[in-house]
């Protein structure tokens, strides 16, 4: 892994952005930061980009000294040839691989949405030392059952082909937003990612840091009908599994679907401080 240190960049006279690349893997991964206060990392998840979090990174960057990243695939980093879930963990390894090159003065809190919010309890299990904390956005959920059944597959095979969302995706390309994944590729990471979540109890286990939930009352919207009650129901009831195996992790729910850090990021930015709040004095 090398990491290769950018200029730094105004961000409206409040702070300097700095950029780095880190290259591994194969893959150049491209890393921003800036802010002042408690080092907080954010992992954005499938199909976000740091540019699509810009929102909630300015709104996290008034109280914590922020960094952010790419994933493979999405944004300004490279391509790959595999996209599963080890692949993409590797990356948030590579990011945190060398804090004293990125000059963190503490350990960081985590911030994960989504398949990031499972990147950050499996980083945080196997390296519970170099975590302070984790705020995991509606991801990270151990679910009893799987999220996508066999009677859900021509649904999820029919979204991820959608017209609108191919030709969205088609826009987005050679920008900050753009995903290079195939529309095969989002669905095995979403059946790879109810194999992982069946079993990550038993990362949680392994993590003492405080971990704050912030999930989605409607993660499959607010339909009665088709596949939304299911998952809706199914997503709560994760939620409560964890509780009850793990009392002292805390949860609060957005009247929101799964664009939660997108729609709410003053919410969830207000979330965040309260539960990791700039050191005084």
């Amino acid at each position: 892994m090398t990491l290769t240190q950018g200029q730094p960049r105004s961000m409206g006279g409040m702070t300097t952005t700095r950029h780095f690349t880190v290259h591994h893997d194969g893959v150049t991964i491209p890393v921003s930061r800036g802010g002042r206060g408690r080092p907080l990392v954010l992992c954005p998840g499938l199909n976000s980009t740091q540019a699509d979090l810009h929102e909630l990174t300015g709104l996290l960057r008034h109280d914590h000294d922020v960094v952010t990243f790419d994933l493979r695939g999405h944004g300004l980093a490279s391509a790959a040839d595999g996209y599963s879930f080890d692949a993409f963990l590797s990356d948030l390894f590579a990011v945190l691989a060398d804090l004293e090159r990125l000059d963190l003065p503490s350990p960081p809190v985590l911030v994960g949405y989504s398949l990031g919010a499972d990147l950050a309890v499996h980083y945080a299990a196997e390296r519970p030392d170099a975590v302070a904390g984790l705020v995991l956005i509606d991801g990270a959920n151990p679910l009893p059952e799987p999220f996508i059944t066999d009677a859900d597959l021509a649904q999820f095979r029919a979204m991820a082909e959608d017209p609108a969302t191919r030709r969205e995706i088609e826009q987005a390309m050679g920008t900050a937003r753009q995903v290079l994944l195939t529309a095969r590729h989002v669905l095995d990471l979403q059946l790879e990612m109810d194999v992982v979540r069946s079993a990550i109890l038993d990362r949680y286990r392994k993590i003492d840091c405080p971990i704050h939930m912030i999930m989605s009352t409607s993660i499959a919207g607010d339909s009665t009908e088709g596949r939304a009650p299911r998952h809706n129901r199914l997503w709560r009831a994760g939620i409560d599994r964890l509780v009850r195996e793990r009392p002292h992790i805390s949860t609060s729910w957005l009247d929101a679907d799964h664009r939660l850090a997108l729609t709410h990021a003053p919410d969830i930015a207000e979330i965040v401080r309260s539960a990791h709040p700039r050191p005084t004095g």
